[in-house]
């Protein structure tokens, strides 16, 4: 039987890799239409830019073009490394990209497990809504009512002074800019985070609660038991993507939100490129920056990617 079988393979014509292809396009046709502008937007705003990075290499002037610009080699990056500011941008972003994982990322996952324990359908969707409207309030409006309410004679501020304060304009203080920032990114995002893994408590076996609970275990033993370890996959994928991001800290609220009276706390990279680039004009030093920023980015992913594959066997790649 096995050699009859040998033998009908070994005689099947083979299917060349274009006739796959074109076979599977046929029958998922309106799947790859579908696919096609997402596809383009890649190209068009993610890897056809990338031919600008080149620019970081050079000293750039806008009338000479990419091609005519004069070469220079690494003294755009040597010209950062060597910056007084160096160490200031280094240390702003990632203290607040440290603090902002370790007391932002755990707060989506806590509002996850709350909700989840929830019963009442009504109480939960207003909770649900109130956490998520923060996030589709404009960036620009959250800054504002943030600046209105820390100073000096804002809400939060006549707070601190009822608390035994002193009255001053909190936003304006380069100790507490960090915590207002950090603070405020959890409101926003709190909420709007919490729906990933309200959908992978979703996926949890019910069965498990149900054997756990026979065995004598409480909701809380539950929790540590069943609850964590059926969303840890989920959760260890989340924090390999916010590690990845440690050196990317946007640059929209903190040039809305900082001030030269905060510069020594406040000044990030992302600002920094944002002030020398756009301000300034100086592209090729900007880029320069940039690129270090992102093959950083990179390397941290790599990095957390393979010790999250070590030690779970959970990984993106």
């Amino acid at each position: 039987m096995s050699k009859k079988a040998s033998s009908i393979s070994a005689n099947t014509p083979k299917v060349s890799f274009a006739a796959r292809v074109k076979k599977d396009f046929i029958r998922n046709r309106s799947l790859y239409i579908l696919v096609i502008p997402v596809i383009l937007f890649y190209i068009m705003f993610h890897y056809k830019p990338m031919y600008g990075a080149i620019i970081a290499f050079q000293d750039y002037v806008p009338r000479k073009g990419i091609s005519g610009s004069d070469w220079v080699g690494f003294d755009q990056f040597i010209r950062f490394f060597q910056s007084p500011y160096f160490f200031r941008l280094i240390k702003n972003t990632l203290l607040l990209s440290i603090y902002g994982l370790v007391f932002g990322f755990p707060m989506p996952i806590i509002l996850a497990l709350l909700l989840n324990e929830l019963h009442h359908k009504k109480y939960k969707k207003v909770i649900q809504t109130i956490t998520y409207l923060p996030h589709f309030i404009s960036l620009v409006v959250v800054t504002g009512m943030i600046k209105d309410f820390t100073q000096s004679t804002g809400l939060i501020t006549d707070i601190v002074v009822m608390l035994g304060g002193e009255r001053s304009s909190l936003i304006q203080n380069p100790d507490l800019y960090r915590t207002i920032y950090i603070v405020s990114d959890i409101w926003q995002g709190i909420g709007w985070g919490s729906i990933i893994y309200l959908s992978a408590l979703s996926g949890v076996d019910q069965q498990l609660y149900e054997a756990a609970s026979i065995d004598g275990a409480g909701r809380f033993k539950q929790l540590l038991n069943v609850t964590l370890p059926g969303i840890a996959p989920t959760i260890i994928i989340m924090l390999v993507l916010r590690i990845g991001q440690l050196l990317g800290t946007g640059y929209e609220k903190t040039i809305l939100l900082y001030n030269e009276a905060t510069y020594e706390t406040a000044d990030i990279i992302a600002s920094y490129i944002y002030r020398v680039g756009i301000l300034e004009r100086n592209w090729s030093y900007s880029t320069a920056i940039g690129l270090f920023n992102s093959v950083i980015n990179l390397t941290l992913i790599l990095i957390a990617n393979k010790i999250s594959k070590k030690v779970s066997e959970t990984s993106l790649f």
